[in-house]
Formats: structure tokens, sequence, C-alpha cells
């Protein structure tokens, strides 16, 4: 698993890796904020709550002991789940809480 993880790395490339790794807090904290708002309809939040609910859920679509593969599955409903959300959340809205995570608040 490990190579094939060192190859998937390698094709993302190792400074597009990092930088994510780096950013990863503030998209944590994008998404934490995101949720709370009120200005965001309760269906966009429902997309949050089907991502939890397959993470938390023994069902898989493919099942983890196929290494690997397994696992690149949950992360694929993970990131598309999230794309999905910050597409459904009101531009203005996503910018507003950039700024102030940028800003450091």
């Amino acid at each position: 698993m490990a190579v094939r993880t060192t190859g998937m790395i390698r094709q993302l490339g190792w400074s597009n890796f990092f930088r994510l790794l780096v950013h990863l807090p503030n998209f944590m904290r994008l998404f934490s904020r995101l949720i709370k708002d009120p200005r965001i309809s309760f269906s966009s939040k429902l997309v949050v709550v089907g991502i939890l609910i397959y993470v938390l859920l023994p069902v898989d679509l493919l099942p983890d002991f196929l290494v690997g593969i397994g696992q690149i599955d949950d992360l694929a409903v993970i990131l598309l789940g999230l794309k999905l959300f910050l597409k459904l959340c009101p531009p203005e809205v996503v910018e507003e809480h950039l700024a102030t995570i940028g800003a450091g608040g």
C-alpha cells in the first residue's frame, strides 16, 4: 500500500501534495464555519451529513479489504461531497469566510 500511495503522491507532485497538507487546517476551518453559518441552506448542509453517514456506516462502495482501492473510493466520496457542498454554498458567503480565515480569524 505504501508503494501505491507513494506513486499517487508522485503523480500529484510533491509540491502540490505538501501545499494541500499545509492548507488542510484552513479547509477544515472553512467547512466548520460554513456548516455553522445560518445563511447556508439546510439542504446544502445535508450533503455534509450524508458524507458523515457514509464514512461512519459499515456499508461501502468497495470493501476496505481491497487494499488501496477500498480506501480510494472513500476518499473520492468525501472529496466529491465536499466539492458539491462548496458549490451549493453562496459564493459571497464562501469568499467572506475565506477572507476571514486568511486574515487570521
